[in-house]
């Protein structure tokens, strides 16, 4: 087998890179799991992740992408590779746009932690969702084929996908409120007043239970794999955070980019909607009404707050991994600059949807 990169001598080493010994017992693996396999296989990690290294492996008869778990002990519930694999191996046989599966391995002593496999996907993933290079028409095009991919996901029977057990019964808002409190507090942040406010207030407020569908979790541009000559979305990434839940977090997780703070890598804040081809809030929010039936039971800044609460506690939790040496890169170290802006956005939201002051 040709040595594996980054290799042995690589420095320096991130948590959750695959050395050469591991890679050795990772083709054993592959040439025992995959009828067609062919060897030798390189491995590269790919930049980004700040939760589950993921590699890219090459091999004679076609390329994969493997996810792991990252090595160390882990916030419970965290880093569910094992839920990507599932909802991925359900959806891909109905025609939803994700990556073939290969197999999933929880035994530890091939690579040290559990990991799956799935198909390489050749085409665009954008990382600027203003799409600098491209034309007005270009952009309003891959905003539309984003949010019908989102309310096609939503049309989805969870039983029909064998994915009825894939989450729990209740109030979606409530348990993701619940574990999201938990999980920002179990990674040691330092005093915000403003996380306190939302962990009280959102909980107060929920919206009713309805009927659970298949939610994605972190719907956006760059967990998508665009075609290379086509606005059409040819597979969805990242479904660590999936479950059943309430279709309309998962849209306003999307539509978060509007509302999010200037210094966010996603945030519209600067974007002229007159001439950019980009649609407004507004317009986002009609689009994927109309195309999936739901409506909103609170004003569209509750739902805003949720999001953007909940992707404060998810960068406390990267910033509480990266203080204990387990970031999977060096934006992780950053995370923590994050948060506090982030829940002034979401403070700031909730007000407009009514909280105290």
């Amino acid at each position: 087998m040709s040595e594996p990169t980054p290799a042995e001598n690589a420095s320096p080493r991130r948590g959750g890179d695959i050395d050469l010994g591991s890679a050795r017992q990772l083709e054993r693996w592959m040439m025992r799991e995959i009828p067609d396999h062919a060897g030798p296989v390189w491995v590269d990690r790919f930049p980004g992740g700040q939760s589950n290294p993921t590699f890219r492996l090459e091999t004679p008869r076609r390329n994969y992408v493997l996810r792991r778990k990252p090595p160390g002990k882990l916030l419970r519930s965290a880093h569910a590779i094992e839920r990507e694999y599932q909802v991925m191996a359900a959806l891909g046989p109905l025609g939803f746009p994700v990556p073939k599966t290969f197999g999933i391995c929880e035994d530890t002593s091939v690579i040290g932690s559990p990991f799956f496999l799935m198909e390489l996907v050749e085409g665009r993933i954008l990382w600027d969702p203003t799409f600098p290079e491209m034309t007005p028409s270009e952009r309003r095009a891959i905003y539309d084929a984003q949010i019908d991919t989102l309310a096609a996901l939503h049309r989805i029977d969870p039983v029909s996908a064998g994915l009825s057990e894939f989450g729990r019964p209740g109030n979606y808002f409530a348990r993701q409120i619940a574990r999201w409190s938990k999980q920002y507090r179990a990674s040691n942040p330092p005093a915000d007043e403003k996380m306190e406010k939302l962990m009280v207030w959102l909980a107060d407020t929920v919206p009713p239970e309805t009927k659970p569908c298949i939610v994605h979790g972190d719907f956006r541009i760059d967990n998508m794999v665009l075609k290379k000559d086509a606005p059409e979305v040819v597979a969805v990434l990242d479904w660590e955070l999936s479950t059943l839940g309430d279709p309309i977090a998962d849209l306003t997780y999307f539509l978060m980019m509007w509302r999010a703070p200037a210094g966010e890598r996603i945030s519209l804040h600067a974007v002229d909607f007159d001439t950019s081809g980009i649609p407004t809030m507004d317009d986002a929010l009609d689009r994927y009404l109309s195309r999936s039936g739901r409506v909103l039971e609170r004003p569209i800044y509750w739902y805003i707050a949720f999001n953007l609460f909940r992707l404060a506690a998810i960068l406390q939790g990267v910033a509480g991994r990266a203080a204990k040496g387990q970031a999977n890169n060096e934006r992780a170290l950053m995370a923590q600059e994050r948060v506090s802006p982030l829940a002034l956005a979401a403070w700031d939201n909730a007000r407009e949807a009514g909280a105290p002051a």
